[in-house]
């Protein structure tokens, strides 16, 4: 589906829940227009879901080569995330990576590539801006309370752990002692995560719920229009709000 004029979007991961509610998302926005949508196979099922969305490949690069995207949406996972935002950068598009199962080296080279190419890659572990919040209270949190761990929860079919919100989290509290984390994986959960703090006589829990995968879009569509402005790469939304 084009919209004269808007950004060129490839979507890969269109079959994933998270791939599905996204495609309704970009499709509602005037100004992102869906070029592809990729996905494992592009057999007579995907084509009949999918085809209302933008044109069907299971082909990475025939689809680069083909509908010439301005920004590449990485949805799918450790599988496939790294060798598709390797293709995209050294193509020249731009990418927004929300999948997982890539590692500091993945984006220390990611960065490199961008910043060769100059055009602009956003790694976002999480685009609910709640979640971003809860990160950022946390990171004060630990400058005065003397201990934390985290529990992330997530629903049953994501295999990465921990999950890369929480190993966020984890990092930005700069803290000198390990913080721990502490996985759950079970059915009728989205996404979850509680930073526990410790003190003398005190706790205070800071917790983030995302109840639908809809709380994510407004961030994945925010990181779509400002990955065209970027000339390098940025980690987290957050670099991108503040």
């Amino acid at each position: 589906m084009d919209k004269a004029g808007g950004i060129r979007v490839a979507l890969a991961g269109a079959l994933g829940r998270m791939g599905q509610v996204a495609l309704e998302a970009l499709r509602r926005e005037d100004d992102i227009a869906i070029c592809g949508v990729l996905v494992r196979r592009a057999d007579e099922e995907a084509e009949r879901r999918l085809s209302t969305y933008g044109a069907v490949y299971d082909d990475p690069e025939r689809l680069i080569d083909t509908e010439e995207p301005d920004v590449w949406v990485d949805l799918t996972g450790p599988a496939s995330v790294v060798r598709h935002v390797d293709l995209a950068l050294s193509r020249g598009v731009r990418a927004v990576v929300g999948a997982t199962g890539y590692t500091d080296e993945d984006v220390r080279r990611w960065d490199e590539m961008a910043r060769h190419r100059q055009v602009g890659a956003a790694v976002c572990p999480n685009f609910a801006i709640g979640a971003l919040l809860m990160m950022r209270f946390a990171r004060e949190a630990a400058r005065f309370l003397p201990r934390a761990e985290i529990i992330e929860l997530h629903h049953d079919g994501k295999r990465d752990k921990p999950s890369g919100t929480s190993l966020r989290t984890k990092a930005m509290m700069e803290v000198e002692y390990d913080v721990p984390i502490h996985s759950v994986r079970l059915p009728g959960l989205v996404a979850h995560q509680e930073v526990i703090f410790g003190g003398a006589g005190e706790v205070l829990t800071i917790r983030h719920d995302s109840l639908s995968r809809e709380s994510f879009m407004p961030g994945l569509i925010l990181a779509v229009r400002r990955v065209m402005t970027l000339r390098a790469l940025v980690y987290g939304l957050d670099k991108l709000l503040w």
